[in-house]
């Protein structure tokens, strides 16, 4: 069943002070301990201990920080013990007039218990790494096959991974009988618990080693940079992730590798801004093309110039089309657009001649509105007299 969110369990707001939270949890404590509900004792006990964790979370700093930036998941490596150290819930409760069973109690409700830590002995899965790999729009539209510098361990050449000299064993560790743990029982106000961890002489592998590899000093692993293959497909994303199984970190005493994770960073472009499979690009033309229309070149991705028709009379930011001039699809269904926004470009510097024609231009033009403005309104006059 879900967790429900531990203000909401208390009632109390997310920047509620410690005393507010503590004054809220003495009340519900008292409210709902088991001793005071004898007809209902499960669902007493359930609300008593759902409400006692979420107390002994949010009056703990650190714990409250975690789980106010993670939620339930960022305690999931805690155990019972974890979640209820340093609370003070046996005063509380002493102070609301429970001061007998306080150890009792816990242990009905939470087990007590043993406690793991550590990895257990026998093979693991090695860790997975990430790696960062930035490509160009052009790597977008074509792919890419290349090979990147991993640093990560690999197992010693030298002892084959058994961290000892070649020629020696290892003896059976002392200190752990060869088990590569240890137990550790304790009382606390909340019953009894048991803590097994690694052995800290051998680290849990139950065996030392007396001759190390002078070549691994005795890690059985040694850290390299690895070349490695990567395929990158045309049509990817920005922040897509690409897996090499078992390119990862080799595993311990014969576990699997891990993973290797490349995640891909596509750069900004100087000329073309992508839109999904389609991209656009901007191209400067001349006042006198926009006016009487042209033909021009316009790059594209592949690298190869086409030929666009500017019409006649052509206004700034007008858009054409380059239909499947765009990025392929990462799956296969074809390719997207290109799209050319033309940008009309008014001359800065002009020679007497060009002034010349440009003024006798704006003289006729200016002729030929006021003729239309004068039929306009000989038009609208016989309009009036109908």
């Amino acid at each position: 069943m879900t967790k429900r969110n531990y203000y909401d369990v208390l009632g109390v707001r997310r920047d509620a002070p410690k005393d507010e939270i503590k004054r809220v949890y003495r009340g519900l404590a008292k409210e709902h301990h088991p001793d005071m509900n004898k007809d209902n004792v499960k669902a007493s006990e359930e609300k008593f201990k759902e409400i006692s964790e979420a107390y002994a979370v949010l009056c703990d700093d650190d714990k409250r920080a975690r789980y106010d930036r993670f939620g339930h998941s960022g305690l999931s490596g805690y155990s019972s013990e974890d979640i209820f150290s340093g609370a003070d819930l046996g005063d509380i409760l002493r102070d609301v007039g429970f001061g007998g069973g306080v150890g009792g109690i816990f242990d009905t409700l939470f087990g007590g218990g043993e406690r793991r830590s550590g990895y257990q002995r026998g093979p693991s899965r090695g860790s997975d790494i990430r790696y960062d790999l930035k490509i160009t729009l052009e790597d977008v539209t074509f792919g890419l096959d290349t090979t990147i510098g991993v640093p990560r361990m690999k197992i010693c050449d030298e002892c084959g991974g058994s961290g000892s000299e070649p020629g020696t064993k290892k003896d059976i560790c002392s200190n752990c009988n060869g088990t590569g743990q240890m137990r550790e029982s304790r009382r606390t106000p909340f019953g009894q618990f048991t803590t097994v961890g690694n052995c800290n002489s051998c680290k849990g592998t139950g065996k030392i080693i007396k001759d190390p590899c002078c070549e691994c000093k005795g890690a059985g692993r040694v850290r390299e940079v690895s070349k490695i293959d990567v395929k990158v497909p045309a049509g990817v994303d920005d922040g897509l992730r690409l897996r090499l199984s078992g390119e990862g970190e080799p595993g311990l005493m014969g576990g699997p590798s891990g993973d290797l994770y490349v995640m891909l960073h596509v750069q900004a472009h100087n000329m073309f801004e992508r839109y999904g499979n389609d991209v656009l690009c901007e191209v400067s033309i001349s006042f006198t093309q926009a006016a009487l229309g042209a033909e021009i070149e316009v790059p594209t991705l592949c690298g190869e110039k086409e030929h666009i028709k500017v019409s006649a009379g052509t206004q700034t930011d007008t858009v054409v089309k380059l239909k499947g001039k765009g990025i392929p699809s990462l799956r296969g269904y074809g390719s997207g657009d290109q799209h050319v926004r033309l940008k009309v470009t008014t001359p800065t510097k002009l020679s007497e001649r060009q002034k010349e024609l440009l003024r006798e231009f704006e003289e006729q033009d200016t002729k030929e509105a006021n003729k239309k403005s004068i039929f306009g309104k000989i038009i609208d006059g016989v309009k009036d007299t109908i």
